[in-house]
């Protein structure tokens, strides 16, 4: 006689473990009981559908009863609330929902795959009619009518987990102005709160009114909106309201039939996934699990290990003793433009064990690029890595644009196959400029941990820094900024004494070997090599800075720069006045800084202009442009990937005003290399200095002067010397050709193809918008007798001098560089 399973419920784990029993054994009789309306739906996928991202409601239902009926022969009631479970009779009694009838059915084998449910705390006014929960379709369903027809202006979200934050995006989407309540100091616990950090920054310029380290005292509904009470005392009203405050398993049934239960209301399993009962197998949200990293015991409500422990499940019941071997925790969530990705344990968790940092553990963070930096589109990743003291991997978290996952789910990997911090240096990972670096960030990690692990660097975080810049009167250290000029005048560290790298083994006799110093630059390339070379020559105590000045600010933005007015009231243009539109999305650094520069030079004082751009570094940059240029910045705002930002020209200047800069305030640059990339370099940083206003010397020298060649051969003497020499050189900017990974011109013209294709300028492009702007252009003439290049070859424009010509600009100059 056939066996029979019954599974109760049949959204995630109930569906897979029927699908995959059903194809181990096509005897067995299986029954779902599910006592609402739908099986199988992406609940993950819901918030999504009521942002607008996903159109169709349908596609969100990935099976239906007929449909495992008829694919896999299994018996699905749906509205069928299982109300009791006799395990000695191995009977379940069954109520219809819509009907009320009470029935008993037998098993075999039962499977717990219950899930869970929104937790509902006992506020007052928790029950008001705009008081809503996302967890099934027809909560789904009650939320996306509710927007269509009431058109609420404001809500709120309490909760600041995953479903909190997708529905803080999503409602966002739909033009409602979001509040996110959350009782802790961070949003997505599961990240540490310096990467948690990452997400509110993010939050906060996109206009959500972000409250952290506060909770609900009361809802109060009143004509139709509801009052917000918060413990601190603040209140505020919204027209809709999110619960997402977590969830609790939906263990009743196993409690009332004997089985045993954890503190939390989690199934005890074993590793077979058998509860205490051997009849009686539980899966998903319902059950408790194994840490895999830590092996103590804990809950993990995810939708990965629910489908996971739902096919082992059904391997078991077909007769094999498979274990599920725990679970990681690795998750991921879309947070407006960024992804937040994490696996194993997080810092908070160690701490919390009486783990010590630097004794138990380590901890690194680090700046990277999503891709190639020098490919168009590339964007900051911030990725941090927890490990043991032989190396062995805890967890890792990434915050970023784009690849955060991948880095995510390749370590989630590495340790699930044990893998430590070397072999994260070993791994060959797949590498082409569009996708990644060839050192990918990922091996990244593994080199940063391993020389903390030998010794040859140690960090400061942003935290303890801040803890020795409040007691002055404490430890005596220094704190060492190896940045250029320019961008020290953007942003410095209080106290701190500033060395360029480039000059610091000359200037080693200003540092005092007895302190603790402590280095920086903008993510914490330089400050290692800074450090190494302090350690090199006898500094004993030397740390750097994790993350750099990038991380540190985004570690203390509070948002207090960027207005908050309502998004359908954009800053006003003057009567009679039209705003200015201009739109420099796709165009990359220094790009919209330039058309900036160029359109305000066409307006009149007090005009408006507005400015959309994608380039993630645009808002601070304007920022510091309108300190420099004495514009006005009105408002910063930030919808999906652009930044949109309205200047007025003139007026008063939100920001400080510029400190007095000792010399000059011009830019000289030798430009000796011929290399079609170093030239792209050289004019980008040209046109970006001189839509800041500065004057802008270029001195091309020896293999530079190619770059200022006519491509056209020009009728001139030459002795045979000299003619040979000119053969041989590129003549003008289309003959140029990369430094590295040329290919015999296949790379060139790959980069060239791209260019085009992300709307990068090209070269022979920022060269006439550097002579628009006022570039100087200054040929060395001592470099053209040797190299037998005639006036007549260069392009119309350029200057004839000697190096005392240049050398007086370089003393007018605040920076000068050698390309």
């Amino acid at each position: 006689m056939a066996k029979k399973t019954v599974i109760i419920g049949g959204v995630a784990g109930g569906a897979t473990a029927a699908a995959r029993l059903r194809r181990r054994d096509e005897s067995m009789e299986i029954v779902i009981f599910e006592r609402g309306e739908y099986i199988s739906y992406a609940n993950c996928g819901l918030p999504y559908y009521i942002g607008g991202a996903i159109k169709e409601r349908d596609v969100l239902l990935l099976q239906t009863p007929q449909a495992m009926k008829e694919k896999f022969n299994v018996d699905v009631r749906i509205s069928s609330e299982v109300i009791r479970i006799m395990p000695e009779k191995k009977l379940v009694e069954v109520k219809e929902l819509q009907g009320g009838r009470t029935y008993q059915e037998s098993y075999d084998t039962l499977v717990i795959a219950a899930g869970s449910s929104p937790i509902k705390p006992p506020i007052p006014g928790i029950d008001g009619a705009n008081i809503h929960t996302l967890w099934t379709v027809p909560d789904t369903d009650m939320i996306k009518t509710l927007i269509q027809e009431k058109k609420p202006k404001r809500a709120a979200v309490i909760g600041g987990g995953f479903i909190g934050l997708e529905m803080a995006e999503n409602l966002s989407a739909q033009g409602i102005h979001v509040s996110l309540i959350e009782m802790q100091d961070q949003v997505m616990a599961p990240l540490d709160r310096e990467m948690a950090q990452l997400l509110h920054e993010n939050m906060t310029m996109n206009h959500v009114d972000l409250i952290l380290g506060d909770g609900v005292r009361s809802f109060e509904e009143s004509e139709g909106s509801t009052t917000i009470q918060l413990g601190s005392g603040r209140s505020l009203s919204a027209d809709l309201i999110i619960l997402s405050i977590g969830v609790r398993p939906n263990s009743e049934l196993a409690k009332e039939a004997g089985l045993l239960l954890n503190e939390k209301g989690g199934i005890k399993v074993d590793g077979e996934l058998h509860t205490s009962d051997p009849n009686i197998y539980a899966v998903g949200d319902v059950i408790e699990v194994e840490n895999f990293t830590l092996g103590t015991q804990t809950m993990v409500p995810l939708a990965g290990p629910a489908n996971k422990q739902a096919r082992i499940c059904a391997d078991n019941i077909a007769g094999d003793h498979k274990i599920y071997e725990g679970t990681q925790g690795t998750s991921v969530a879309q947070v407006f433009d960024l992804t937040a990705a994490c696996t194993g344990v997080n810092e908070k968790t160690l701490k919390a064990m009486g783990k010590q940092k630097g004794a138990d553990y380590h901890s690194i963070i680090i700046n990277q690029k999503s891709h190639a930096a020098y490919y168009p589109g590339a964007v900051p990743l911030t990725l941090k890595l927890i490990f043991g003291k032989n190396g062995e991997l805890f967890g890792a978290q990434a915050v970023g644009q784009e690849g955060a996952d991948k880095r995510i789910d390749v370590i989630a990997a590495a340790m699930r196959l044990g893998a430590d911090v070397s072999d994260l240096e070993k791994l060959e990972l797949a590498y082409a400029p569009p996708y990644s670096s060839a050192k990918d960030p990922v091996n990244m990690l593994g080199f940063t941990a391993q020389n903390v692990l030998d010794g040859l660097v140690s960090f400061v975080g942003p935290d303890e820094l801040d803890h020795l810049l409040a007691e002055p009167a404490g430890e005596d250290y220094m704190i060492l900024d190896v940045t250029e000029d320019t961008e020290r005048m953007v942003f410095q560290i209080p106290g701190s004494y500033h060395i360029p790298l480039g000059q610091l083994r000359g200037r080693l006799d200003e540092l005092d070997q007895t302190k603790r110093i402590i280095v920086y630059c903008s993510v914490g390339v330089r400050s290692y090599n800074g450090a190494r070379i302090l350690m090199e020559k006898g500094f004993t105590n030397v740390q750097v800075l994790e993350g750099g000045t990038t991380f540190y600010k985004s570690m203390h933005d509070k948002g207090e720069w960027r207005e908050e007015p309502a998004r359908e009231q954009p800053p006003e243009e003057p009567e009679g006045r039209e705003m200015k539109i201009v739109d420099c999305c796709g165009l990359q650094c220094p790009g919209p800084i330039m058309k900036v520069n160029e359109a305000i030079a066409q307006m009149e004082d007090g005009e408006l202009l507005k400015v959309s751009a994608t380039d993630l570094g645009f808002a601070r940059d304007i920022a510091a442009w309108c300190e420099r240029t004495q514009n006005t910045l009105v408002k910063t705002e930030k919808q999906g990937k652009e930044n949109l930002v309205y200047i007025r020209k003139g007026g008063d200047c939100c920001c400080p005003a510029p400190q007095e800069q000792k010399g000059g305030d011009g830019k000289t640059m030798v430009v000796f290399s011929g290399d079609l990339d170093k030239a792209l370099a050289s004019f980008i940083i040209a046109n970006g200095a001189a839509a800041m206003g500065r004057p802008v010397t270029m001195f091309f020298t020896f293999w530079g002067l190619n770059i200022l060649r006519k491509r056209e051969k020009q009728p001139v003497k030459k002795s045979f010397v000299e003619k040979m020499f000119g053969a041989m050189m590129p003549r003008g900017t289309e003959k140029l050709k990369l430094s590295k990974m040329n290919m015999g011109g296949m790379g060139t013209k790959m980069m060239r193809s791209v260019m085009k294709e992300k709307h990068v300028d090209s070269l022979e492009t920022l060269m006439r918008q550097a002579m628009d702007n006022g570039v100087k252009l200054v040929a060395c003439t001592m470099s053209m007798d040797v190299m037998g290049i005639r006036e007549e070859e260069l392009i119309d424009g350029v200057e004839l001098a000697g190096v005392a010509s240049y050398l007086g600009d370089a003393e007018k100059s605040d920076v000068n560089l050698f390309i």
